[in-house]
């Protein structure tokens, strides 16, 4: 009998504070996930501010180490909230960090995003900058369904769906 192939998705949550929504929902999310997907969470919280000056002297270690991490997996998973109507400070400085490396980490990747936040619109306007960012890095959109924690949009449904996305992805790209 013929095992389903597991697709490596790397989660990746915008937020470091150590009882965020977004984190917990993250690994829901990955309790969530259809047979075919197979959800491993890395940690930005290590990477020090951007700086050219910094990068010159050569990578950090969290940077190359995210890198990698971005590199093997088959697709990206973001659980990120909205800080101040757009993305946070911790997730934009992660990807300036990998926009500085050829070749480009995020390039050809399937993702998908969801947020979990206690605001009136679910974070849908840090959704919306984080997909215009990561767009112009080469990244593909699972465009359908949209998931803003508290709001009517299945979690289980956007996982399903996920998992069709990078199948036809792989693909396409292959």
């Amino acid at each position: 009998m013929n095992t389903p192939a597991h697709f490596q998705v790397l989660g990746i949550c915008g937020s470091l504070r150590q009882k965020s929504y977004n984190m917990i929902a993250l690994r829901t999310a990955g309790e969530l996930m259809p047979p075919g997907l197979k959800l491993r969470i890395t940690s930005i919280a290590e990477l020090p501010i951007y700086n050219f000056d910094v990068q010159e002297k050569g990578f950090p270690a969290p940077a190359t180490k995210l890198r990698e991490e971005i590199l093997a997996a088959d697709a990206l998973l973001f659980a990120s909230p909205e800080y101040n109507w757009s993305v946070g400070a911790p997730l934009k400085n992660a990807i300036d960090w990998m926009s500085r490396f050829q070749p480009q980490p995020f390039n050809n990747k399937p993702a998908a995003l969801f947020s979990a936040t206690g605001g009136p619109v679910g974070g849908a306007r840090g959704q919306y900058d984080l997909r215009r960012i990561l767009s112009g890095l080469g990244v593909h959109w699972l465009m359908k369904p949209e998931v803003f924690i508290g709001m009517s949009a299945s979690l289980t449904d956007q996982m399903v769906a996920f998992e069709d996305w990078i199948k036809r992805m792989k693909r396409a790209f292959s």
